[in-house]
C-alpha cells in the first residue's frame, strides 16, 4: 500500500510520516489547481496525504507577517486538494488542526467533530477553518479524510515539538489540553486510511494533559529542570486551550492511549537523543 501513498509537504509531520512508512513524498510548491493535477497525473496516488501547512517561523503569531503564505498553504492548497478528490479516483487525506475553539473549561465537555468551529482570533486558526468549511461537505460527496491534530509531542527532538517548547518557556499554564503523540497519531491515520474512512476526526490521545504532568516526568531524567506556574489569565497570547472527544476515532475499533500513559516512553527516549 504504501508505494499507493504520496506525502505532500516537507515540514515537521510530512517528514515523519515518510520515515515512517518510507512512502513517496513530494516537497514542491503548489501554487494553481494546475499543480494539483500536475503532481497526481506524475504520481498517480490512491492516497494523497496533505502535509502542507504554514504555522509561522517561531509560533502561529507569525502567520500575521505572511498572509499570503499562510492563506495558500492552510487554506487554498487543501481546497484545491479537495477539488482533485472530487475530480479523481484518489482519497485525500487532509492534515488539518483542532486550535479552533474557544472553550469553557466549567461548562463543556470533551469537543466533537459536530461542535462548529468558532475560534477566529487568529489569523491562523481562521485559516483552518476555511479549508474544513470547504472539505467537511465535499467528504460526503468524495473521499476524504479530515484529521486533526493538536500540539505535538514527539520522543524526536524537533521545534514543533511542544516537548521542545516546553522546556525553553520555563514557566507553564496549568489546564488540561488535548495532545497529540505523533507515534500513536502515525498509527491513527494508517488505520483512518485502511478502514477508508471519510470526514473529521480528532486525531488526539484521549483525556487532557497538564504541562507540568508532562515537565514532571521529564524531571526524572533531568533533576535540574524548574519550572513555575503561569496564571491562564496572564498568558498574554491569543491561544486556544481545549480538550476534544476521541470518541468517533474509537468507535472506528483504534484503541487510543490516554495521553499520561504515554509519558514516560516520550520522555525517556527523547532524553536519548
Amino acid at each position: 500500500m504504501n508505494n499507493k501513498i504520496l506525502i505532500l509537504g516537507k515540514g515537521y509531520i510530512a517528514q515523519r510520516l515518510h520515515k515512517a512508512w518510507g512512502c513517496r513524498l513530494e516537497g514542491g510548491k503548489i501554487r494553481s489547481y494546475k499543480d494539483v493535477e500536475r503532481i497526481y497525473k506524475k504520481y498517480k496516488p490512491a492516497v494523497i496525504i496533505n502535509g502542507i501547512g504554514h504555522t509561522g517561523k517561531r509560533n502561529v503569531d507569525d502567520c500575521e507577517l505572511d498572509l499570503d503564505r499562510t492563506m495558500l498553504a492552510n487554506t487554498m492548497v487543501p481546497i484545491w486538494l479537495g477539488e482533485l478528490a472530487f475530480r479523481r479516483p484518489v482519497k485525500l487525506a487532509h492534515i488539518s488542526s483542532g486550535c479552533i475553539y474557544h472553550y469553557d473549561y466549567k461548562k463543556q465537555k470533551p469537543i466533537t467533530e459536530s461542535l462548529v468551529p468558532d475560534y477566529y482570533h487568529l489569523y491562523y486558526s481562521r485559516t483552518k477553518i476555511y479549508s474544513e468549511a470547504v472539505l467537511e461537505p465535499l467528504s460526503r460527496r468524495c473521499n476524504i479524510l479530515i484529521a486533526r491534530i493538536r500540539v505535538p509531542l514527539d520522543f524526536i527532538p524537533n521545534p514543533r515539538n511542544i516537548l521542545n517548547k516546553l522546556i525553553k518557556y520555563k514557566a507553564l499554564i496549568d489546564v488540561p489540553n488535548s495532545i497529540t503523540y505523533i507515534p500513536d497519531f502515525i498509527e491513527m491515520l494508517e488505520h483512518l486510511i485502511r478502514v477508508d474512512a471519510r470526514g473529521i476526526f480528532n486525531c488526539t490521545n484521549k483525556g487532557g494533559l497538564r504541562y507540568p504532568q508532562l515537565m514532571d516526568v521529564y524531571r526524572k531524567f533531568v533533576p535540574e529542570f524548574k519550572y513555575t506556574i503561569l496564571p491562564l489569565k496572564n498568558l498574554k497570547l491569543d491561544r486556544t486551550n481545549m480538550v476534544l472527544s476521541v470518541s468517533k476515532l474509537e468507535k472506528t475499533g483504534f484503541k487510543v492511549r490516554p495521553i499520561t500513559d504515554v509519558l514516560e516512553e516520550c520522555v525517556g527516549q527523547y532524553v536519548k537523543y
